[in-house]
Parts: C-alpha cells; sequence; structure tokens
C-alpha cells in the first residue's frame, strides 16, 4: 500500500462516518502514510474526527492546500448531499484521479455532470461488515480503466474485507440488492430462528444465542471451507430422513425460502434503480 502512494499524490477522504472511518482505518493497517491522507467531512467539526486516521484533517475539500492533486478521492458522504460537495472536488483532480464514490444510488452520469471534470470515476458498494473488517464491495468504472487504475481502486476497497469487480454500471443494483442490503437479510434470519426457537419452548435469552452463534459459525465455516460450494456443506449437515431433513424439506418447497429470497433481493434490486433514476 505504501508504494502506491507518495506525499505528492495523496488520497482524500470525503466523509467520516462508519464507512469512512473503516476505509481510513483498513489504508493506515496496510501501511498508507498519514501525511499522504486527507479528510473532511461536510457534517462534522474538525474536532468530531480526531482520532480517526492520520493528522491532515480539514473544514472541507476547498481548504485543502493549493498545488495538492489527489490520485484518488473518495466520496463517502450521504447521497443526499453528494451534489453540493462533487463541484468541490474538480480543484483537486487531475486526467488520472479515480473518484471513488460509495455512496447508494449515485450514478456515474451524476458524478461527472457535478464534477465537470476528466477523471477516472468509479462507482462502489460496500456493506456494513465493513466495519469489521470482513466487508466485500462491488466496483465497476465508467468507460475505459487501466488495470493499474483498478488494481488501486481494488487495494483501496479491500482495506475492509474483499472487493469484487463487476462489469457495467448496470451490475451496481445487483450487488446493492444483494450483498449491500445482505447483512440485514442475515440478521432477520437470525431474528425468524431465535422467535421459533421460543416456539419449541426455549426461553427468549438461550434461544438468541443459539440462533446468533448458529449463524456466526455457519459463517466461519464458509470461510475456512471456501473450496465447498454452500450447497455441500449444506449437505454434509443433512442425514436423510433426520431433523435437518425435514426442516429443509419446509425451506426448500415452493413459496420456500428460496422464493422468498428471490423476491426480496428482486424488490431491492427494483428499488436500487428506482434510487438511482
Amino acid at each position: 500500500m505504501r508504494e502506491a502512494f507518495t506525499a505528492k499524490s495523496p488520497i482524500v477522504l470525503l466523509g467520516c462516518g462508519n464507512m469512512g472511518r473503516a476505509l481510513a482505518s483498513g489504508w493506515l493497517a496496510a501501511g498508507l502514510d498519514a501525511d499522504a491522507l486527507y479528510i473532511a467531512d461536510p457534517s462534522k467539526p474538525i474536532g468530531a474526527l480526531e482520532g480517526v486516521a492520520g493528522d491532515k484533517y480539514v473544514e472541507s475539500l476547498a481548504t485543502i492546500p493549493d498545488g495538492v492533486e489527489a490520485k484518488a478521492i473518495i466520496l463517502a458522504v450521504k447521497p443526499q448531499v453528494i451534489n453540493s460537495v462533487l463541484p468541490e472536488v474538480a480543484r483537486l483532480v487531475k486526467a488520472d484521479t479515480l473518484i471513488i464514490s460509495v455512496a447508494a444510488g449515485v450514478t456515474f452520469e451524476q458524478m461527472r455532470r457535478g464534477v465537470a471534470t476528466d477523471a477516472v470515476y468509479i462507482r462502489a458498494m460496500p456493506n456494513t461488515p465493513a466495519a469489521v473488517g470482513e466487508g466485500i464491495t462491488g466496483f465497476t468504472a465508467s468507460g475505459t480503466i487501466s488495470e493499474n487504475d483498478k488494481a488501486l481502486a481494488h487495494t483501496l476497497l479491500s482495506a475492509t474485507g474483499q472487493a469484487l469487480w463487476v462489469t457495467e454500471e448496470a451490475l451496481i443494483d445487483a450487488v446493492t440488492s444483494l450483498s449491500g442490503s445482505g447483512p440485514a437479510y442475515v440478521f432477520y434470519m437470525v431474528e425468524a430462528m431465535a422467535a421459533a426457537g421460543e416456539r419449541v419452548g426455549l426461553d427468549s435469552k438461550s434461544a438468541m444465542e443459539l440462533a446468533r452463534q448458529t449463524i456466526i459459525g455457519a459463517g466461519q465455516l464458509l470461510k475456512t471451507e471456501s473450496d465447498l460450494s454452500a450447497g455441500e456443506l449444506r449437505r454434509r449437515v443433512t442425514s436423510p430422513g433426520g431433523t435437518t431433513a425435514a426442516a429443509l424439506d419446509v425451506l426448500m418447497a415452493q413459496g420456500g425460502l428460496g422464493d422468498l429470497m428471490r423476491n426480496a433481493v428482486g424488490a431491492a434490486y427494483r428499488r436500487a434503480k428506482e434510487l438511482a433514476d
């Protein structure tokens, strides 16, 4: 990471909420020199940012010293304020600057119109496990992107977990509907499992503890046994005629979990497209 940046080619982070903090912490942990990182947040005073990362906190992008040409500018502000900050970005941009938005629904056209300067525009969709270094971010670029720039974007975005390149902007809405919103699906599954446990006699605390750790443990198996598909892991825990098979007969029936998940992801996908229009 340190080799990718110098003091003459800094990165600028605009927005230091949960996602911005996770990104900044990941970059520094990966070796980025704090002197190469500028941090600004239009919704927070400088004092609120102390202790986040580095020491180059600024009131706004407009107060970054003249002559600073950013290699990458990461937009981690809320979508509602993106249009008001995009014009401030132009002064820091050169033709090969990466402008990376992690704000949901912010399109390439919106970024180009707001910045009004040639640059390499990238849309990315992270998810909340980024806060613990276990996120995954889908990203894509407008137009042609060099392999070096793609690698740099991957390095920046994988600082909070994993990053996955997708080939076109339209697929970002699919990423949003699957992994961007996905943690909420899992959390709701824990709620539903715990409630079901209570119905068969467990107290609420025990039911929740069992449900939470079951999901955590299953996730860890997915990670450590990554050479096995989810389907194979499911088959390995399912004995013919046993209790798991009885439950899966319900979950895998018509109208069961598969159909519900298709409908849920489809609804999220349609809403993502509406928000981007």
